[in-house]
């Protein structure tokens, strides 16, 4: 049996448990669980979502999440860099700075070496 999701539960659910348990348990422990998407591309279009609709609170978090399913920090940035085009240029200015940090936390940032 898979261990019962608790990153919400951990993160709010002192003062929205309601919230943290189906945030766990239908968003992470059954949307995400799907076999229709790869973990990947849920992140992908996640991270898409998010930079359009700039919800940067969520981009680190998902921006990490897309690390571990396979996503690439090429593929990353290059997806912000299209949506500048669809999303907006302060969407994507705002993403690239949020993921230069993750990137950078990480240990996997994109720069050339010595900048």
């Amino acid at each position: 049996m898979k261990e019962e999701p608790t990153t919400a539960r951990n993160s709010f659910g002192d003062i929205a448990p309601h919230l943290a348990e189906i945030t766990d348990k239908v968003l992470f422990g059954d949307v995400w669980d799907r076999t229709d998407l790869s973990p990947r591309d849920r992140s992908l279009v996640t991270i898409t979502s998010l930079v359009s609709l700039y919800r940067t609170n969520e981009m680190p978090f998902h921006l990490k999440k897309g690390l571990e399913n396979g996503l690439t920090p090429e593929e990353i940035i290059a997806t912000v860099t299209h949506l500048a085009f669809y999303a907006g240029w302060p969407a994507a200015m705002t993403a690239l700075q949020i993921a230069h940090r993750v990137l950078d936390e990480a240990g996997r940032s994109t720069a050339p070496k010595g900048l």
